[in-house]
């Protein structure tokens, strides 16, 4: 296989960062030997996660077996998930906004169309149905478990304790019309097409506010490994984690 130089779009911050944690990770198990420093571990997980290359090519470009490169980046991730913050420690950072927009996005998995449970009858492939809360600014705050495609929104998010976290706290939430009936915490528009008067002004500015959101979904897109997730749905959870705690340090 040839073999080229490439670049990747983060940072050295987030490098050093993940350096840092898989450094200190050896030191606990007492590591002695491996055939990648933590730096080149660390790039070659940020190579996986952000460009989505494979296993493959990852193993032609840093000269190590593909059972090593899969034993490396499956370490890394198990550590950066650990670091996501759960939903009541990002309540903690909720307080403290004016308030937050709830939104969900299915990324897109390589499953069959036996297995209905993935597909999403909403973005019409398979995919995993993710949660995510922003800050006003469309920052990314807080992402859910993965639960299967076909899983509705507002189910999602009632499965995940969202809508009673954020009226227990009484934090604000922006989100659209798939969360009617969410509560009073959560704020959707009006339903009905040709709205008129009051009802229309206040669609349009709702949407102004929430469009903001749409920011953190074009942050999830950028690591390209959540564009089409090959890996067992047992694992997308700890990826999407691991690619929040990322996020949050840069």
């Amino acid at each position: 296989m040839l073999v080229y130089p490439s670049g990747i779009d983060l940072s050295s911050r987030t490098l050093q960062h993940l350096s840092g944690l898989l450094a200190g990770h050896r030191r606990r198990i007492g590591s002695r030997w491996r055939r990648l420093t933590c730096g080149r571990q660390a790039l070659l997980v940020l190579a996986h996660l952000r460009c989505g290359d494979t296993y493959g090519r990852l193993a032609a470009g840093f000269r190590v077996g593909v059972a090593t490169v899969y034993r490396y980046i499956r370490e890394a991730i198990d550590l950066l998930a650990a670091l996501a913050p759960t939903l009541e420690q990002a309540m903690t950072t909720m307080r403290n906004k004016a308030y937050v927009i709830l939104d969900g996005t299915v990324l897109p998995i390589d499953r069959i169309a036996a297995d209905q449970p993935y597909y999403s009858g909403k973005k019409k492939h398979h995919g995993m149905n993710v949660q995510v809360l922003t800050d006003p600014a469309g920052r990314l705050i807080w992402a859910s478990d993965a639960l299967p495609g076909s899983v509705h929104d507002l189910t999602a998010a009632r499965t995940h304790g969202i809508p009673a976290a954020l009226a227990t706290d009484d934090i604000k939430c922006w989100a659209d019309k798939a969360y009617q009936g969410a509560g009073q915490a959560v704020r959707v528009p009006f339903r009905g097409k040709g709205l008129r008067g009051w009802r229309r002004h206040h669609n349009r500015d709702h949407a102004k506010i929430r469009s903001l959101g749409e920011r953190a979904m074009a942050t999830l897109k950028c690591w390209r490994l959540l564009r089409k997730l090959r890996c067992s749905t047992t694992r997308i959870t700890a990826v999407v984690r691991a690619v929040i705690a990322l996020e949050l340090v840069t």
